[in-house]
């Protein structure tokens, strides 16, 4: 979801357009990279696990889906509220990645809580069994950095939040399906979490004048923009939104120089004192 980081030199690959009927795979976008990720370049949330020398490297896109699988997995076995097995995910999940199985679960837990809304733990202290517990009441820095309200769709929220902003404030409406596909969020299928994507994200967020929505002129087939709405600026900031995604990918917002200085003006900006405002009364 994120443009690539100028610094630091690290590299990203950009992972291929997954199809709408996939899984879904993790990471974000190559120019905006994020939920946290990401969410690619998009959200490549953490550094690459690195396969033993016999399991033989896997790509940047192998990893995205493995971890995707792993989330949706882990989110269909929490709806019956049963301890989820670390041997049944190596068995239906992992498969031949058993070698970076710590890395893929890392990854798969920071997407759980930022995107989701829940905490993996494990139940007990070596038990090797896991629960998802839902973190409506973050901690107070989590709640700063993710602007967290109090719902699960808070994290879908900022996610398309951090694509516009990375993306320039304006980002067509076909990138985000692109990216949000790869977290298995597909707009045509009900989500666990989210219900109805599509709709949560082009009318309930609309509504709510968190997010602006806009066709495109003269685009065949017809597009449309997503911008920030005016109450995401009374709520969030730049900053904000630039640290939700720097954590996700596990790095300094000034690791994404221009948009580290866009928003460092607008917190310089709104810490001016307002001028032209009524006269104080005697």
């Amino acid at each position: 979801m994120l443009q690539k980081p100028k610094s630091r030199g690290r590299a990203g690959s950009q992972p291929e357009r997954e199809q709408d009927g996939g899984r879904g795979g993790g990471g974000a976008e190559e120019a905006p990279s994020t939920s946290r990720g990401a969410a690619g370049a998009g959200w490549q949330g953490s550094r690459r696990a690195e396969a033993s020398p016999k399991a033989g490297p896997r790509s940047q896109k192998q990893l995205e889906l493995k971890v995707a699988e792993l989330v949706q997995f882990l989110l269909i076995k929490d709806q019956k509220k049963i301890p989820i097995k670390r041997a049944d995910i190596l068995k239906h999940v992992v498969g031949d990645y058993k070698d970076i199985f710590p890395d893929l679960l890392k990854l798969a837990a920071q997407r759980l809580e930022y995107v989701f809304g829940y905490r993996l733990v494990e139940l007990e202290p070596k038990s090797n069994t896991y629960i998802l517990i839902n973190t409506l009441e973050p901690v107070e820095e989590d709640a700063e950095v993710r602007g967290d309200q109090g719902t699960p769709t808070t994290g879908l929220l900022m996610i398309v939040l951090g694509l516009i902003f990375m993306k320039g404030n304006s980002i067509k409406e076909t990138e985000v399906w692109d990216f949000l596909r790869r977290l298995g969020v597909h707009p045509t299928k009900k989500h666990l979490i989210f219900g109805d994507p599509k709709k949560l994200i082009t009318e309930d967020f609309v509504r709510q004048r968190y997010l602006e929505y806009r066709r495109i002129p003269h685009t065949d087939p017809v597009d449309y923009e997503f911008q920030w709405g005016p109450r995401t600026n009374l709520e969030t900031s730049k900053m904000k939104v630039l640290k939700f995604v720097a954590k996700v990918h596990n790095q300094d917002p000034k690791d994404w120089p221009a948009q580290y200085c866009e928003a460092l003006a607008e917190e310089e900006a709104r810490a001016r004192p307002q001028t032209g405002g009524p006269a104080p009364s005697s």
